[in-house]
């Protein structure tokens, strides 16, 4: 029987490893460590986002009116937000090498127009879906994005494995059968997910 593969993307497959350009940022405004982050994508305008009921723009936005910012320290402060961001290619060179034995999916609470930019990552390419809470109009933990997904890679919970970073998300899956991994490493990860494929 075909098994599944299904990551998150933010804080799995790409994450934040140089926390330099973004500090920046937080000590000029007095934020805390992780501050600007959760500003960014822990506000008002940002939630209702993950669900494709604001813009992208309109995010950006409420961070620059929250920070005072002009145009052009927005344009700086995007630029330097997502600088210090890298793919983890042990975990998307092991989804590829599971190709042909598995479906890969991604499935990530982001805003619309994400889709443009996960296909600007070579690295992606080994999935064969992905489901963004955006374009679906509901976000991890609702169950329905998880049955969503289950239904496009054509896979039943029981043969899928779900990898994510936030525990609920994780504990989700689990409810409906599936899988689940809460990333903590990519060793620890690789490993766990070994064990689940090859009982090793």
């Amino acid at each position: 029987m075909t098994k599944a593969l299904v990551f998150d993307f933010g804080g799995v497959l790409m994450r934040t490893v140089d926390l330099t350009p973004r500090r920046s940022w937080e000590m000029r405004f007095g934020l805390s460590e992780w501050g600007l982050a959760e500003l960014v994508f822990d506000n008002p305008v940002a939630r209702k986002a993950t669900v494709g009921a604001a813009e992208t723009a309109d995010v950006w936005g409420f961070v620059a009116a929250e920070l005072r910012l002009s145009e052009e320290e927005l344009a700086e402060l995007q630029r330097d937000f997502w600088a210090g961001d890298r793919v983890d290619v042990a975990l998307t060179d092991f989804v590829g090498q599971q190709r042909g034995y598995c479906r890969t999916a991604i499935l990530s609470n982001a805003w619309l127009g994400v889709r443009q930019f996960f296909r600007s990552l070579p690295e992606l390419s080994v999935f064969d879906t992905m489901v963004i809470s955006a374009e679906e109009g509901v976000a991890k933990p609702a169950e329905e994005i998880y049955r969503s997904t289950l239904e496009r890679i054509g896979v039943v919970a029981a043969q899928t494995v779900f990898v994510d970073d936030m525990v609920e998300n994780v504990v989700a899956a689990r409810s409906l059968g599936m899988a689940g991994i809460v990333f903590e490493s990519t060793e620890q990860t690789l490993i766990a997910l070994q064990q689940w494929l090859f009982g090793k």
